[in-house]
């Protein structure tokens, strides 16, 4: 049905139709072609200099980065770290990164933008396997350090290291405590505005999809890679048990009570492939119009995708949408500039993605001009409400033919990935436009908890000028549905 309805809107596109390009600009970062920057961090100094790090163990801070067309000056800070993949500027006045097999952090004793002290801050441990990264690390609400360590692919020539698939949180005097198992490939982690930490992790085996989840203590995310760590003192929360193989995941939680469910999935392909770092928009406005909401990398799609996100009955849930496209490769990290654009740090070694060149760094400028999008789409009793970015044309809102739905959820095995399954297409029986015509109550029968709703809206028209959304789709995964308003007597 979506497919048939996709193909007849298309035919309606016209030239002068909305592009990405229109709302949001690529600006190249013109570093000096000698230097090869493959880049695995990105974090802001004081003085609102960018201090790039590299996956062959560079760390530059960046001059005129801001400005169009100028040549960058980067100065080199240090050399010679293995892999550094998180770059943390902390209040104690150290830089915090992470690599391979550890935590470590550096400063500039003399202010000259060379990296005076270097000092092991945690000791992770390392099998020896090339893919055992850590990512991170970010500073929690209680002080902490988060960070998430991927599992090894392959040989083990060192033997067996504890703690892999797994998030960590790690004092500034060192203590490790193992918060989270299950983890696969996270590439992302970060702290929201509000404190919570979520992570980012890749498709494949026991990962049905990519996902963004949320991390709290005891949790279990679904990978048994690393899981006999489990059993050993340091961690505090039992043993998960033997992951089912060949389950649906919403039925997961009442077979293994600490695995949980993401927040959002990325349907694969549709938004990606592999999702990485990630930004909360801090900027108050200065962005556009989604303050307050998550922006994704993938590095596969050399894309930035837009999440919104919600609490509902105690889990963090949401929907993802595509935002922008077309960055010259796999884009890894995501940093506010001062001059608050998107710094989006890009390699494509041993991982394939789109684009034409190997690394990159490039900036994301609003034009100051605000697009037609669905701002939000948030879970009620009986439907989604739609929040647009600008006022809709009343007549084609109202219409339910306007929008098609169906939903699906992935199975937990042991297989790379997972088919969409258990598919469905829940009717749409009303479409409700507000007096502002910037909201929009979607009554839908057949709505699932554990299951992405996925939306095309290709039929809504911007009420000024009649122009379509400029992305239609959005993938809403309702984890949890909201319990119905209760009337309460006198």
């Amino acid at each position: 049905m979506v497919s048939s309805i996709l193909l007849a809107c298309a035919t309606l596109a016209f030239a002068d139709d909305p592009v990405e390009a229109d709302y949001y600009r690529i600006v190249d970062v013109a570093v000096p072609e000698e230097l090869v920057f493959e880049v695995g961090a990105i974090a802001l100094l004081e003085d609102g200099r960018p201090m790039v790090a590299t996956r062959r163990g560079q760390v530059w801070i960046l001059e005129n980065a801001y400005e169009a067309g100028a040549e960058v000056v980067c100065k080199l800070y240090t050399e010679g770290l293995q892999e550094p993949l998180g770059l943390l500027v902390h209040p104690d006045g150290w830089i915090y990164t992470c690599q391979r097999g550890e935590v470590s952090r550096m400063r500039d004793v003399d202010g000259d933008d060379v990296m005076d002290q270097l000092e092991t801050v945690a000791d992770i441990g390392i099998s020896g396997n090339y893919h055992e990264y850590l990512f991170g690390p970010r500073l929690g609400a209680d002080g902490d350090l988060w960070i998430t360590a991927n599992r090894p692919f392959g040989d083990e020539p060192f033997g067996r290291a504890p703690w892999r698939g797994f998030a960590l949180r790690i004092s500034t005097d060192g203590k490790v405590t193992p918060t989270c198992s299950g983890l696969r490939s996270p590439a992302g982690i970060e702290v929201a505005p509000w404190g919570d930490a979520f992570y980012t992790d890749n498709q494949g085996e026991w990962c049905g999809a990519s996902k963004l989840s949320h991390l709290e203590p005891g949790d279990f995310h679904g990978h048994p890679w690393g899981i006999e760590s489990c059993k050993l003192a340091a961690w505090e929360y039992g043993y998960p048990g033997d992951p089912p193989n060949g389950m649906l995941m919403p039925l997961v939680p009442d077979v293994i009570p600490s695995f949980k469910l993401p927040a959002v999935w990325f349907p694969y392909d549709k938004m990606g492939k592999s999702p990485a770092g990630m930004v909360w928009d801090t900027t108050g406005g200065a962005f556009g119009p989604f303050a307050g909401q998550l922006f994704v990398s993938d590095q596969h799609h050399a894309s930035v995708m837009r999440v919104f996100l919600e609490e509902v009955d105690g889990h963090w849930q949401g929907a993802c949408f595509p935002f922008r496209y077309g960055f010259q490769c796999g884009a890894i990290r995501l940093a506010w500039g001062s001059d608050q654009s998107l710094l989006v740090g890009m390699t494509n070694r041993g991982w394939g993605g789109r684009g034409n060149s190997p690394w990159g760094l490039q900036r994301l400028q609003w034009t100051g001009k605000v697009p037609f999008e669905i701002h939000e789409m948030r879970a009620t009793p009986d439907g989604f409400e739609l929040v647009f970015t600008q006022p809709v044309d009343a007549r084609t809102a109202s219409d339910p033919k306007s929008y098609a739905l169906e939903s699906y959820t992935y199975e937990l095995h042991e297989s790379y990935g997972s088919d969409e399954m258990d598919r469905a297409e829940p009717t749409i029986t009303s479409a409700t436009v507000s007096e502002d015509r910037r909201r929009v109550r979607l009554a839908v029968d057949g709505l699932r908890a554990g299951y992405v709703h996925e939306l095309h809206a290709t039929g809504v028209r911007a009420a000024e000028g009649g122009a379509p959304l400029l992305h239609a789709e959005a993938y809403y995964s309702l984890i949890r549905r909201p319990a119905p308003a209760t009337s309460r007597g006198d």
